[in-house]
């Protein structure tokens, strides 16, 4: 049995690192013909080279996401291929059962689940920073819109309004304010400093010119002070920043986690990011369903050049499962579903889909 699964793990590992680079070539290709029109730009000189590092540092995100539709795909590939040689029957009859072999498939998926992990929870996350960065020592820094972030946090006396208006390639904010509130909701002060860096604990603002409102029982008063620096205590992480300016796919799992829950303690809305954390959760998964889905291919009958039309119809399987796992977070997002049903639904109609192939193609006949 060692030999069997040698020879299926081996010829399955070459199948889906060749789609992998197949495919990863193509998006280098078109994410390298989109930045050409950068080139040039910017307050430095947006160079080629330059431009060919960022769509590098683009590939791991793409690999997160094109994975389970290769593992699809090349496992389809193998085991069409052994059928169309016989070489599957050989093995059947060696004692290769439909069991033994779902078992032997789900071992190796559960190796693609963990590569899927790991290159989305800590390859993607770093790399994807790092071209934003570059990005921005090039563009000037990473903004939204005209106004920047807006985050918001409550004390426990005092809440806070926050506005970034972008970061800078070396970590550090610009154009800083904070709006300061009482329980009541009445503005207490406002803080602004044309630059902040991050320190343990809080914020530490620089050329910092502050705003204090005060009134009493005879008259009200405005104070402004200016300070050359400033530290504000705060659980505002960078990574929350960066969320912000950046989309919430490009986070780890646990910073996504970190980030609901600062949402959820200053009541504001987090559907979004938690559709985004539990499709974390759920998407590596989606390459054990994906090795099911492949199994009964093996027990087809082929004619001679008929592998290509089954192999066709694996990268069709592929892409609906990648439009559907986009649709459904789109459409549970709108219509305000449960974050964990948006983000497992898709899986779990492939699931449905693979057990009822398996049963029938493989069980039954």
């Amino acid at each position: 049995m060692k030999t069997i699964r040698r020879l299926i793990y081996v010829e399955v590992l070459y199948a889906v690192a060749f789609v992998s680079v197949g495919f990863l070539a193509l998006f280098f290709f078109f994410d390298f013909v989109d930045e050409l029109g950068n080139v040039g730009r910017g307050l430095q000189p947006y160079r080629l080279t330059q431009a060919l590092l960022y769509v590098a540092l683009r590939m791991p995100s793409h690999l997160y996401e094109l994975l389970p539709i290769a593992v699809l795909i090349g496992t389809i590939f193998v085991m069409a291929r052994l059928a169309q040689s016989s070489e599957y029957t050989i093995l059947r009859t060696s004692g290769l059962g439909p069991w033994r072999a779902l078992r032997a498939l789900l071992g190796l998926g559960l190796v693609f689940t963990i590569l899927t992990f790991a290159s989305g929870d800590y390859l993607a996350p770093l790399s994807d920073r790092t071209a934003q960065l570059l990005k921005a020592r090039l563009g000037g820094g990473l903004s939204i819109g005209t106004t920047g972030a807006w985050l918001k946090e409550r004390q426990r006396y005092l809440s806070y309004n926050v506005n970034v208006f972008a970061m800078t390639s070396d970590g550090h904010m610009s154009r800083v304010r904070i709006f300061e509130a009482d329980s009541r909701g009445f503005l207490v002060s406002i803080t602004q400093a044309p630059r902040a860096t991050f320190s343990v604990g809080g914020w530490l603002l620089e050329d910092v010119e502050r705003t204090e409102f005060s009134s009493d029982a005879h008259a009200a008063r405005v104070e402004r002070v200016k300070l050359p620096t400033l530290s504000w205590p705060t659980e505002i992480t960078q990574e929350m920043v960066s969320v912000a300016l950046l989309k919430p796919e490009r986070m780890s799992t646990i910073d996504l986690f970190q980030y609901i829950r600062h949402l959820e303690a200053n009541s504001q809305t987090s559907q979004r990011y938690e559709i985004e954390f539990w499709r974390k959760v759920f998407y590596p998964l989606s390459c054990l369903v994906m090795v099911v889905l492949a199994l009964p291919f093996a027990y087809l009958h082929f004619r001679s050049g008929g592998i290509t039309t089954y192999v066709f119809g694996g990268v069709l399987i592929g892409i609906s499962f990648f439009l559907l796992n986009n649709v459904f977070g789109y459409i549970g997002n709108l219509q305000n579903w449960q974050p964990w049903i948006a983000a497992g639904a898709p899986g779990f109609i492939y699931t449905l889909f693979s057990l009822a192939a398996f049963g029938w193609l493989v069980l039954r006949r």
